[in-house]
């Protein structure tokens, strides 16, 4: 596809979430919202998207940082960078699966660039950030005109493209509450080659085991590149939930998994090559976390 010159648009770039605010009730559907803008300014180039302003938010130091609260967990600025999160000691420890999708996603180069908070905006099917998250029961934090509210990572998209952070709204960090003892998620991710590509699917599985470190106390399973929009797989968590988690049973609930997937064929995969692959993920991911869980408490 024959990709132009950016349109012409006028720059903003505010020094606090009050600025940008301000910014966008402004000019309102006019104006978009820029971070790394390795999806919007490609979009612009293909004149997918055309607005007159651009709202720079990088200046804003309120939507960067990686903490921990014992409390409330782990706090994710909404423009820290996926390379910021590859190099986080803390993010690896703390959310291993997340720490898992964003070393498999795309070049090192777009990592420098691409923030969290613009993968989850830019609510692409195949984001490697969403499942992780929705895996990890993360939350997002959206600040607007009527201030903060908060909404599940799980219930943040509505299609392809589209997700609920209104207009007059800005994402300003992730929450990723303190994962309880005997618990841990691990994200796969299918591609064509081994690195830098687009996810053909992609699974995360969270699971808890009881004190027998058998036991499957709680597990959550999410699906992407596979639907309109990053899913939860509730039937195969079932399969999976107050049993010991064995490879059989993994395996069964693999199978559950693919039932409930509604990928397309393109020119990358197929559905049923898809639907395939989200049982041999789903497997390998829950036996995957199971694994992390039982090392982390031999230590």
């Amino acid at each position: 596809m024959f990709i132009r010159r950016l349109p012409k648009f006028e720059h903003h770039a505010p020094a606090s979430v009050a600025g940008a605010l301000g910014l966008l009730k402004k000019y309102g559907n006019k104006a978009r919202v820029f971070a790394g803008g390795t999806d919007l300014l490609l979009a612009m180039k293909k004149r997918a998207l055309t607005p007159e302003h651009l709202i720079n938010v990088k200046n804003i130091k309120a939507l960067k940082g990686i903490s921990y609260n014992d409390k409330k967990g782990l706090k994710i600025g909404a423009l820290v960078t996926c390379a910021e999160l590859e190099e986080s000691p803390l993010i690896k420890e703390k959310a291993p699966a997340l720490w898992d999708a964003v070393c498999v996603m795309a070049s090192p180069q777009v990592r420098t660039l691409a923030t969290i908070g613009g993968n989850l905006c830019s609510a692409v099917p195949s984001a490697d950030t969403a499942p992780p998250l929705i895996a990890m029961g993360a939350q997002a934090v959206l600040s607007g005109p009527k201030g903060e509210r908060t909404v599940l990572v799980e219930k943040l998209f509505k299609g392809p493209a589209e997700s609920k952070v209104a207009r007059n709204e800005i994402l300003t960090h992730i929450q990723i509450p303190k994962q309880p003892e005997r618990s841990c998620a691990a994200y796969l991710k299918l591609m064509r080659r081994a690195a830098m590509d687009l996810a053909l699917v992609g699974v995360a599985a969270y699971v808890c085991l009881d004190k027998d470190n058998r036991t499957c106390k709680e597990v959550r399973i999410a699906l992407g590149a596979v639907a309109p929009t990053p899913i939860r797989a509730p039937m195969a968590e079932q399969t999976l939930a107050g049993n010991e988690i064995t490879e059989a049973l993994a395996e069964q609930a693999g199978k559950v998994a693919g039932t409930v997937c509604s990928p397309i064929t393109d020119l990358r995969a197929s559905l049923g090559y898809r639907c395939d692959m989200v049982e041999v993920l789903t497997k390998r991911a829950v036996i995957e976390a199971c694994s992390r869980v039982k090392n982390s408490t031999k230590r």
